[in-house]
């Protein structure tokens, strides 16, 4: 893992002010260059998989999300276990090896169900779990009574491979507070991915920006990362996305207004810094969900060196109004077109093909 020297650091008085007053052009081609480092291959990898939202029944009804519902509502939903079979069948056909499980925080779901599912999984498919943000993994333990280590060990053993990042927003609980204030702490977000970290799972780290916060946070926000990563080793990649306003309460019920949203310019901003900053990272993903496709070949001389995933399915971001659907030729047409070879990748990063 690379990691550097506390002298040859970024540190964060020097990052505020490299954000908001550094050419973006010349931010870029400093990100670039540490990509270059990290990658000297030119290769820019993404993996095969689909996100399977298994209920949008959601305690914590954060602000800036469009896609949770109350437990009773019309169009509230639970999959069942042969629903969510076939749509792993589906995306094993299409040369997946991961899919992404997450959900909302359903109150009637144990720790049992959670054991149960994962446990038919792996009886019946050869893929990788990559599942249960921070979040859902403290309302498991918290409800069932159990650490988050001894949760994170009992879904290890029942067939959870690795977690993603949801679920960090912005680690400032005073934006928090506003964004999303029945949601964990930024301590407890922390908490999970080092335990899950010294339990031996990899896991990734991620920032929604673009809403309430200040250049500050996002610094805070990228430091927390680096400090956890030093002592830990544990994340595979950061993947920093911008706030999607439609149909959120934040925008609708607060004053925000939607063209207060991210700009392209500030998306590239954030990637940029986040490249630069996060030394000990080694893969930074770009955002086509959020961004669209010639946005993310863009961000490939930002800092990005992995386009994330073909995402056979999406639907949080979606449920927002942004939806841009690609296939995987798609991907690889934009990553041959900004010059760098595409590979797929497995969730560790390992290269399973070329284009």
């Amino acid at each position: 893992m690379i990691r550097k020297r506390a002298k040859d650091r970024l540190g964060k008085k020097e990052a505020r002010s490299l954000f908001r007053k550094a050419d973006l052009l010349g931010l870029g081609s400093w990100a670039d260059t540490v990509r270059k480092a990290l990658h000297p291959e030119e290769i820019c990898t993404f993996v095969v998989d689909r996100n399977i939202n298994y209920t949008n029944v959601c305690l914590n009804r954060c602000t800036f999300c469009a896609f949770w519902r109350d437990e009773g509502s019309e169009d509230a939903y639970l999959l069942d276990r042969q629903t969510i079979f076939r749509k792993i069948e589906e995306t094993i056909s299409l040369g997946g090896t991961q899919i992404l499980l997450q959900g909302g925080l359903h109150p009637a779901l144990g720790i049992r169900y959670y054991i149960n599912l994962l446990s038919a999984i792996k009886a019946s498919f050869d893929i990788h779990v990559h599942g249960f943000s921070p979040p859902e993994i403290c309302y498991i333990a918290d409800s069932s009574d159990l650490t988050v280590r001894e949760t994170l060990s009992i879904l290890k053993a029942s067939g959870l491979d690795s977690i993603p990042g949801g679920g960090a927003e912005i680690l400032s609980d005073r934006v928090r507070e506003i964004l999303s204030p029945r949601k964990i702490k930024s301590s407890r977000w922390l908490e999970v991915m080092e335990e899950a970290h010294r339990l031996g799972m990899r896991t990734t780290a991620t920032m929604m920006f673009g809403s309430i916060e200040t250049d500050e946070d996002i610094i805070e926000h990228l430091d927390a990362i680096r400090q956890l990563q030093d002592r830990t080793g544990g994340f595979t990649a950061f993947i920093p996305w911008s706030f999607q306003a439609g149909n959120t309460e934040l925008v609708q019920g607060s004053g925000f207004r939607i063209q207060d949203s991210a700009t392209a310019v500030e998306y590239l901003r954030v990637l940029a810094l986040s490249r630069i900053y996060l030394d000990n990272i080694e893969n930074i993903q770009a955002s086509w969900v959020t961004q669209g496709l010639k946005m993310a070949q863009v961000a490939l001389r930002f800092g990005a060196n992995d386009f994330g995933s073909t995402m056979i399915e999406e639907n949080v971001v979606a449920s927002a109004g942004v939806s841009y659907t690609v296939s995987m030729k798609d991907i690889i047409h934009s990553i041959r077109s900004a010059d760098f070879v595409p590979a797929q990748r497995d969730t560790y990063y390992n290269l399973l093909r070329f284009f």
